[in-house]
């Protein structure tokens, strides 16, 4: 049973991503010929360090005012909007879905960037792929227990780096940093991965996040310096 649950979770993720596939590989983390930063390139073929950035060796806490109280037997995840089925998991069911590992750099609108941590949890397009984007779908929000909030276009949600988290380099997503699940956006500004997230809302239409509506960036991209509207 589980093995079928997970075909047809392939299945529907290889469909969605051929739909959004020429739009992912126009998005400047795989395509501008002119990347701003330093040092060997990444898997998408640009720098590691994005200019303005300084590599750090411990991850720094940053917030809007603390870890909210919830915990794996009160966290719950939404998924709604522009779907046709919409999804509500707890920590239990979370867990069961297929899981992923991957290692990426993590990169801070603040100046600082994080490298090679390895995460695990699930990965977004696969979450995408069970409850079916309608066609007008166009970005998703995010929102977390603390209020915060964050966009995404579709083309930049499904790349296969986009995770929610439940670990950190081999142990639970400590709750400073998120836990127990929080968004990661390797190509994108940290700030557009959500920290205790709790609801994932596809969009027809774009939407302005908490940051977004401050004078931050709407596109975030580190290799094109784009921190600010």
């Amino acid at each position: 049973m589980a093995d079928d649950r997970q075909a047809r979770v392939l299945e529907a993720r290889l469909k969605l991503r051929e739909r959004w596939l020429a739009k992912m590989k126009a998005s400047p983390s795989m395509s501008d010929d002119r990347p701003r930063g330093t040092g060997p390139a990444n898997r998408h073929g640009m720098p590691r360090l994005p200019e303005g950035q300084h590599q750090t060796k411990n991850w720094p806490v940053l917030d809007l005012s603390g870890p909210p109280k919830v915990d794996t037997s009160s966290w719950q995840l939404t998924i709604d909007g522009a779907v046709e089925t919409p999804l509500l998991l707890d920590w239990k069911s979370f867990n069961a879905l297929p899981q992923t590992e991957d290692t990426s750099d993590f990169h801070c609108v603040t100046t600082w960037s994080l490298m090679d941590s390895k995460w695990g949890g699930v990965s977004f397009a696969d979450l995408a792929a069970m409850v079916h984007p309608l066609a007008s779908a166009t970005h998703v929000m995010t929102y977390a227990y603390d209020g915060y909030t964050t966009n995404l276009p579709l083309e930049e949600a499904l790349k296969d780096d986009v995770l929610l988290v439940t670990s950190w380099n081999g142990q639970p997503l400590p709750k400073e940093h998120g836990g127990p699940v929080r968004v990661i956006t390797p190509q994108l500004y940290a700030w557009k991965g959500a920290k205790w997230v709790k609801r994932i809302e596809f969009l027809t239409a774009n939407k302005l996040g908490f940051w977004e509506t401050r004078g931050y960036s709407n596109t975030a991209h580190p290799w094109r310096d784009d921190r600010y509207s």
